[in-house]
């Protein structure tokens, strides 16, 4: 099958979420046997008045890539060349990763007649108290409409939970697919971890990946470590990425700085070798300061917490929907009512405590993700979706 595949503005390769999705989909489906056909930005932002009228691939691990660099608000504006590889590829179907500007991919496919398949990972119509929902709303709602219609026009929508699409779009064309990680990346870290012992006199490990953003937590993880490390617990902690909080965090982390390390964004690449020198993975999201999460429930499919398992870390994470499917407490990790300082730093402390149940944790974990979440399992999935949209 020829699939041409929309993810606008998102870097690849890139060391974003978005990024780490939209690789990790074109490689397996290309893995699958499809000829897989990507068009993604190089860079992450504006990158400057760069060509992009010209489509030109290049090959990366099985797919054809095509960089087109431009604001991601003027992805509609840009469609000529997208609309034209389109003609030239005749793809079988075409799937695109929703953003308020995008939709060039479901327009080619009507005007080609072929399968759309949306791709929807945030709330499509932001709630109420979200700035940008209130201008679209004094303007009549035009952002809304399109977003709507991009609903309509696709033959199905994959999403990790069904609220993130506007009710008035039917139920029976979503399927809910969740992320996952790469089985075979992680690997390494899980086998080395499978056949060693920590010594009771190393410093135990904790890891973080995440935006530095107040929903993602670090924070909290930062005030929890810190008051472990009051208590006497002697902790490394890594915190993996960047964002408008790094600074606050790093100046929060000041008084035991030596206990922790800040890496800043790193390549996908390097994200195995992380995790490999870690004992527990965290992720300790926060809703409250998140107006869509609030809206839609956790619609949010955690690339960390399936990294951590790939890696066979015992996770800890809120005790919140879904994410408390994903970890059973006890079993996989440890769970906490979310914003909940104490209870967190305390949950840290048991795993602290009990090493050996921790080990045994983070193998039940890369269990459970090489059953449930990988992306292997995800393309397969993508896979008879697009096959069963093809044959109508």
């Amino acid at each position: 099958m020829r699939i041409l595949y929309l993810a606008a503005g998102i870097p690849v390769p890139g060391s974003l979420g978005g990024s780490t999705h939209a690789y990790e989909v074109a490689r397996g489906l290309a893995r699958l046997g499809h000829d897989v056909h990507l068009v993604a930005a190089s860079r992450e932002g504006w990158p400057g008045f760069a060509p992009f009228l010209r489509l030109t691939p290049t090959s990366l691990d099985g797919f054809q890539l095509y960089h087109q660099d431009l604001p991601k608000a003027l992805t509609l504006l840009a469609a000529a060349p997208v609309l034209h590889l389109a003609r030239s590829l005749q793809p079988d179907l075409i799937m695109e990763r929703y953003y308020n500007f995008a939709g060039v991919g479901l327009i080619a496919a009507r005007q080609l007649n072929r399968p759309a398949l949306l791709e929807v990972n945030a709330l499509i119509v932001d709630p109420p108290v979200v700035h940008k929902r209130r201008i679209d709303d004094m303007l009549g709602g035009p952002m809304r409409r399109w977003a709507e219609w991009q609903c309509r026009a696709a033959a199905a929508i994959i999403t990790p939970l069904h609220t993130t699409v506007p009710a008035s779009i039917s139920r029976t064309k979503i399927v809910e697919l969740p992320w996952g990680a790469d089985i075979d990346r992680f690997t390494a870290a899980a086998t080395g971890r499978l056949h060693s012992e920590r010594l009771a006199s190393q410093r135990l490990r904790i890891v973080f990946i995440g935006s530095f953003r107040p929903w993602h937590g670090a924070t909290d993880l930062v005030r929890a470590a810190l008051l472990l490390l009051q208590q006497g617990q002697d902790l490394q902690v890594t915190l993996i990425g960047d964002g408008p909080e790094r600074s606050a965090t790093e100046a929060l982390a000041a008084p035991f700085a030596d206990h922790f390390t800040f890496t800043g964004a790193v390549p996908y690449d390097r994200v195995p070798a992380l995790l490999a020198e870690a004992d527990i993975g965290v992720a300790p999201f926060v809703t409250a300061p998140h107006p869509a999460l609030r809206a839609a429930g956790f619609f949010w499919s955690p690339l960390k917490i399936y990294e951590y398992m790939a890696a066979a870390l015992p996770v800890v994470t809120a005790a919140i929907p879904p994410l408390d499917t994903i970890i059973r407490d006890g079993q996989e990790g440890l769970l906490y009512p979310e914003g909940d300082l104490p209870a967190l730093t305390a949950t840290l402390k048991r795993l602290i405590d009990t090493p050996s149940a921790a080990r045994a944790m983070g193998l039940a974990a890369r269990e459970r993700l090489v059953e449930h979440y990988s992306w292997q399992r995800h393309c397969q999935e993508l896979e008879r979706i697009m096959i069963g949209l093809t044959e109508r």
